[in-house]
């Protein structure tokens, strides 16, 4: 048991501390066979805070000094009291015999106050000469206290300091001295307050009831602290206790005035740094969210993390557990990280603070990445081209499908996310837009590829009292005469097939739309294939010169100086051939556009 004797120190008592840090992480004699429940949750499950065991965190380590009595072998004397006498009981200090060494290992040994074992400076180490003790943890702790148990007179002056960062940088713990102000540049005893509660201060308090040997120096982290009591909400205080090393300095022995004795050579002997135990307690820091720390495989020592932490101090939250910000355990609050929700979806996310904040501080979470054609902060709709089949869960691998929008009936690729439908074009109909709707029928044209059904011929949009009554001195053309001859073929411009999509009138015009199938000949003004317009005059319509129906195919064969009203496309009058298309014409038509071409026109 490790165990040293505690002068009074102050209202935070390190006694019971010191007798309940037992040294290192091995597990009691006396623990039950059956695995306790986990401290980190209570007995229905739930979350909570949980802290490793109070230790000695200095038990068993490696302590690097600046200085040891020994290489070579020396003589020391140790001054006694008997009554008002003082007496030396002086011996060898020889590093290379066993029995007369003061090793830095008889700092942190099993401390027996029956069998005492001491480090030992060497002799004569006098101000400004400091003597340095460090320590390193291992990890970050949270300190309580740091003991040191004399064999020699406490020192006049000496500091304490930790390093947050294993060794780089240190700030001072506590200072002490009978001279605060010419050591150290401290005033005595200053009061702690709010303001400089992370500050070391200086005192004289070791001088008090000073024995020459097995005096005590206990420094307690928290003790004067203003915010002690709610240390849970004082990141400043969480700070201060925080160390990865621990620093002692001894700066100035306690000769007690015997340097002017005349046997100065044996006052020299007897000025020397000797210390039994040195203690640091205090937990392993694992913020709240761990019972314990392991060595890892790598032989360093780690918290057990718990509530979806990772860390060496558990001091973040673990892959994709990040819907809401990681935060320190308190008694009221465990702080569990938490899970991002991306419906199976995704394997990595990210937190988002002004999510966090516009949904009340409940979910900050943004899924990355997501798969099996999802999107959205949580995976949780279709991505473009997809939508959601209703039979499957959200979360299903499949819950998504294809729009599968046809490449020429929709107007795009996007569907409704509920139902699937594609935005079908004008008389287009069904889910992905394949076939044409009631009262349409299909066409050549990828810009309408449904046209709709004439129900009557153009001319019976005409009232009696608008149609012509002198339409066979109206049309040049007699009826009946409809031949392809090359003679007709040669004293027009250009002879083109069409198909009539739809027609529509457009005042004294109508206007017709045509999908021009084959170019026989262009004439001036360069027709090609493709949809255009061809403008009729309503007169020529009504009495039926050219005759033509919406949904037909015809040979249309015109001139260049037809009035076209200033509009593009094609113009057909009373004077214009408009055939019903026979399909034996074509090989015809193409004879005649080679004779053309060798002039035969």
């Amino acid at each position: 048991m490790i165990r040293i004797l505690v002068a009074c120190v102050s209202t935070v008592s390190i006694i019971g501390m010191v007798a309940g840090a037992r040294g290192g992480y091995g597990m009691s004699m006396f623990a039950a066979q059956s695995s306790p429940p986990d401290p980190c949750y209570d007995e229905n499950g739930n979350p909570r805070r949980c802290i490793p065991d109070f230790v000695n965190s200095a038990f068993g380590k490696d302590v690097r000094v600046s200085s040891t009595c020994g290489a070579p072998a020396s003589r020391y004397c140790v001054v006694t009291e008997k009554g008002e006498d003082r007496s030396r009981d002086c011996n060898i200090c020889d590093a290379t015999d066993p029995k007369k060494s003061h090793p830095p290992a008889y700092l942190t040994d099993l401390n027996n106050p029956h069998n005492l074992t001491c480090w030992q400076s060497e002799n004569y180490v006098q101000y400004p000469q400091n003597v340095t003790l460090t320590l390193s943890l291992g990890k970050k702790f949270e300190v309580t206290y740091v003991s040191l148990q004399f064999c020699s007179p406490r020192p006049e002056s000496m500091a304490i300091f930790k390093s947050m960062d294993y060794g780089k940088t240190w700030v001072p713990f506590q200072f002490y001295s009978t001279q605060c102000k010419k050591m150290y540049n401290k005033p005595s005893k200053a009061a702690i307050t709010k303001q400089n509660e992370q500050e070391a201060i200086c005192t004289d308090s070791h001088t008090d009831m000073q024995p020459l040997t097995g005096g005590l120096i206990a420094f307690s982290t928290l003790d004067g602290r203003p915010s002690a009591h709610d240390f849970d909400n004082s990141p400043v205080l969480q700070d201060w206790v925080t160390a990865t090393d621990i620093k002692v300095t001894f700066n100035r022995l306690h000769t007690f005035g015997d340097e002017n004795e005349d046997d100065s050579e044996l006052a020299r002997d007897s000025y020397f740094y000797a210390v039994s135990d040195l203690q640091v307690g205090g937990r392993c820091k694992c913020n709240g969210h761990a019972s314990k720390c392991v060595k890892d495989r790598e032989e360093n020592l780690v918290c057990e993390c718990k509530h979806n932490t990772a860390g060496p101090e558990c001091d973040r939250c673990k892959p994709f557990h990040y819907d809401r910000p990681w935060q320190r355990a308190t008694a009221r609050e465990a702080n569990e990280c938490v899970a991002c929700h991306c419906n199976l979806h995704a394997r990595r996310c990210r937190f988002n603070m002004e999510l966090y904040k516009l949904s009340g501080r409940r979910s900050g979470g943004v899924c990355l990445n997501c798969r099996h054609n999802t999107a959205g902060r949580h995976c949780h709709y279709c991505k473009e081209g997809y939508y959601r089949d209703m039979t499957k869960a959200i979360s299903h691998r499949r819950a998504c499908k294809a729009c599968d929008c046809h490449p020429v009936g929709a107007a795009g690729k996007t569907c409704n996310q509920t139902t699937g439908q594609c935005p079908c074009k004008d008389g287009v109909t069904g889910i992905t837009c394949n076939r044409c709707a009631k009262g349409y029928q299909q066409s050549r044209s990828p810009i309408a590829p449904c046209i709709k059904i004439p129900v009557a011929a153009p001319t019976a949009t005409y009232s009696s009292s608008e149609e012509p009554t002198d339409c066979d001195s109206h049309c040049k053309t007699p009826k009946g005469k409809m031949k392809v001859t090359m003679k007709k073929y040669c004293k027009k411009d250009f002879a083109v097939q069409i198909h009539v999509l739809k027609g529509d009138k457009a005042g004294e015009w109508w206007k017709f739309t045509i999908n021009i199938i084959s170019v026989y000949k262009q004439g001036g003004h360069r027709i090609r294939r493709g949809d255009q317009l061809l403008w009729v005059r309503a007169k020529d319509v009504a009495c039926k010169c050219p005759k033509i129906k919406p949904g037909r195919k015809y040979l249309l064969m015109g001139s260049d100086d037809d009035d076209s009203r200033g509009q593009s496309g094609v113009v057909a009058d009373k004077g214009s051939l408009l055939i019903p298309w026979k399909d034996l014409w074509a090989r015809r038509l193409r004879k005649f556009q080679q004779r053309d071409k060798r002039g035969k026109c």
